[in-house]
């Protein structure tokens, strides 16, 4: 049996063990192991909290089954789940914004995750992430981060409405923002000092602060059986037609746009810190963890959660030593455990997210380092896709923004060359959704 895994995952030929692959996969695990609570409950604020049980199967199995995918078809030591960011475009810009029913929206993502297995299949991603100027690929990442981050800080009642102001600063007395500020402070130091699962330490350090204070009661449990999804699995399909009609077909292209910009930086990051580039400086396979990753969105829709993606904190396992897919089974398989612990994973209060979701948008901050201020035909559309995602509260029209200005600053600037034929296409159609459709 150890014989068959070792050839299975290549372990002599990658210098690894299979203790060191297995010690990678569960600090991988650990890192991200956030998601578990974090994704069902922020979905649920658009679906209900009595989907919480079913959005949590959707999140578990959704990520198994993704990373499983990764790990015996492309042999990499790259885990998977639903995308942060995607979580909140589907929640509040698609199903709280636009008044979209979840099921269909659902619909949109599998339509996504199916072009984007179309594209991986077909070998013409390329086209698609050429013709998005590097740019917009950073100043989406980089709102991303700032929408997530604002939503946490609503969460946490840091941040709440006023008429005149239309935003304001919420009673930081209070007890759930008290927490929430403590959570991200304590959460912050452990990150700066290089603790593994920082983020996932930081939820469950408020969750038990609440109930030790009064301020959430316990958990009614610790385990219990898995919740089937029987009002979501395979909602995706039945409105899968609906979601090419001219109101929603925007919404598939954004999801597809930012899911591959968002697979494609981390693949890149996550194979440079393994080694794993080829003397061209390519990732050896990278169709198939392309492919991995849009498949996993397939899954992912059909038992009903937002799309899924590849994860940046792979890098923890990587550090770690791990090398192959065989890591990737062992965060699977976790993922799998974590099922049976939905009480405990039910009782996490919305505000002791608060600290991940701002924690992670610091991180997703750090791409505008990569993008050149000092042109300001690259900055202008830039600041505007990062800008425009947290004040009209939607990531769709901040990609919107960018491409519609991108190739009009250029052009208008004497530097249409800079503009791929495509992205003039893609601004054209953005043009006419939001002076006919909207």
């Amino acid at each position: 049996m150890t014989d068959a895994i070792k050839s299975f995952f290549e372990i002599d030929e990658r210098q690894t063990t299979i203790r060191t692959e297995v010690v990678g996969g569960v600090t991988t695990f650990v890192t991200m192991a956030y998601i578990v609570a974090v994704n069902p409950g922020m979905l649920s604020q658009a679906l209900g909290q009595d989907m919480f049980g079913e959005l949590l199967f959707a999140t578990c199995v959704g990520s198994a089954v993704a990373t499983l995918i990764m790990a015996l078809g492309a042999n990499y030591p790259f885990a998977l789940a639903p995308g942060m960011g995607l979580n909140a475009m589907f929640t509040y810009t698609v199903v709280i914004g636009m008044g979209v029913r979840w099921d269909l929206a659902l619909g949109v993502v599998l339509a996504a995750g199916l072009i984007f297995t179309l594209l991986s299949v077909l070998r013409l991603r390329e086209a698609l992430i050429n013709a998005v100027p590097t740019s917009l690929k950073h100043a989406t990442a980089a709102g991303i981060g700032l929408f997530i981050a604002f939503i946490g800080l609503k969460n946490a009642g840091i941040v709440s409405a006023h008429e005149a102001t239309l935003v304001t600063l919420g009673s930081v007395r209070a007890g759930e923002a008290g927490l929430a500020i403590v959570g991200l402070l304590g959460t912050g130091v452990l990150v700066a000092r290089g603790v593994r699962g920082s983020i996932l330490i930081g939820t469950a350090a408020v969750t038990v602060l609440a109930m030790g204070t009064g301020v959430a009661p316990p958990p009614s449990g610790l385990v219990a059986m898995p919740a089937w999804p029987e009002r979501m699995f395979g909602a995706a399909l039945t409105h899968l037609p609906t979601a090419f009609s001219i109101a929603l077909i925007e919404l598939v292209f954004v999801f597809l746009f930012v899911d591959l910009f968002d697979t494609m930086g981390t693949l890149v990051g996550l194979s440079q810190q393994s080694g794993m580039l080829d003397d061209r400086g390519h990732l050896p396979r990278a169709n198939r963890a392309l492919l991995a990753d849009s498949l996993g969105t397939v899954a992912g829709s059909l038992l009903g959660t937002s799309p899924v993606t590849t994860y940046i904190e792979s890098a923890s396992g990587i550090t770690e030593g791990a090398r192959t897919g065989l890591a990737s089974v062992v965060v699977a398989l976790l993922f799998l455990a974590a099922l049976f612990f939905a009480p405990l994973v039910e009782s996490v209060p919305l505000y002791a997210t608060a600290p991940a979701l701002v924690i992670v948008g610091v991180l997703m901050m750090a791409a505008v380092q990569r993008i050149d201020w000092g042109d300001a035909t690259d900055a202008l559309p830039a600041f505007l896709t990062l800008l425009v995602m947290p004040l009209t509260f939607s990531i769709a029209n901040g990609v919107a923004a960018g491409i519609v200005v991108y190739p009009v600053v250029k052009r208008l600037s004497g530097r249409g060359q800079d503009v791929h034929p495509l992205l003039d296409v893609l601004a054209v159609l953005f043009i006419a959704r939001y002076l006919f459709v909207q």
